[in-house]
């Protein structure tokens, strides 16, 4: 169980991950050292699985975001592991969720063009068969984070 000075390192680190040890430290009220070791026990426990750069998508030109309702008819193992597959070789497809209810799967892709959309979405029914598929573009991004609540940890 994490105490509170580990949640709020997280939102800390959350927030910028290259912020100096000295300057975490005085902010959770811990001296470099014990902050310094906490953060190495949390990495050592997977808490913290890695850390990132977060890209900005307008200025790399990937500014649309298009989700994917992926419906299918054949549930087999194989199946799923040739779609894992192709999910994974595709570089556009950022996410990618199992899914209850009518959908099977939902894919979140950034592209630049609805041309560069159309030639993922050609390569994905290449790949694979599928039932349905159903695309939606993103008009408008109301809240984008990759920072988890910590007030459950």
């Amino acid at each position: 169980m994490l105490d509170i000075r580990d949640r709020r390192l997280l939102e800390l680190l959350q927030q910028d991950a290259a912020t100096p040890v000295n300057e975490l430290a005085d902010a959770v009220g811990l001296s470099a050292s014990a902050c310094w070791r906490r953060i190495k026990a949390m990495e050592e426990d997977g808490l913290i699985s890695r850390r990132v750069v977060l890209v900005d998508r307008k200025k790399s030109n990937v500014g649309m975001t298009i989700f994917v309702a992926v419906k299918m008819s054949r549930h087999s193992i194989e199946w799923l592991a040739e779609f894992r597959k192709a999910v994974s070789d595709i570089p556009e497809i950022v996410e990618a969720y199992r899914l209850t209810g009518d959908m099977d799967y939902l894919l979140r892709l950034v592209v630049p063009s609805v041309d560069v959309y159309d030639a993922v979405y050609k390569e994905l029914i290449t790949r694979i068969e599928f039932t349905d598929i159903t695309s939606s573009i993103s008009m408008e991004e109301l809240k984008f984070t990759t920072a988890i609540p910590m007030k459950y940890a």
